[in-house]
């Protein structure tokens, strides 16, 4: 068990390590600050769907309905 906040965090944490080891030198050009992600992060739960309604729901992101005006 372990905090959902905890683990997002641990998460960045291994990733920037990770990536700053590998790419160090196209990072620095561009990435001045000691942190490469900032503070916030977006959690959401997609429960009770099949997997096809999900790519279905993300496929048709910002694209315009014809439905409306």
């Amino acid at each position: 068990d372990i905090a959902l906040s905890n683990l997002v965090n641990n998460l960045k944490s291994v990733t920037s390590r990770k990536l700053r080891q590998e790419f160090s030198d196209h990072l620095n050009s561009f990435y001045w600050k000691d942190v490469l992600w900032n503070g916030s992060y977006f959690v959401a739960s997609c429960g009770g769907i099949t997997i096809s309604t999900r790519r279905q729901y993300i496929e048709n992101q910002n694209k315009p309905n014809s439905d409306k005006p």
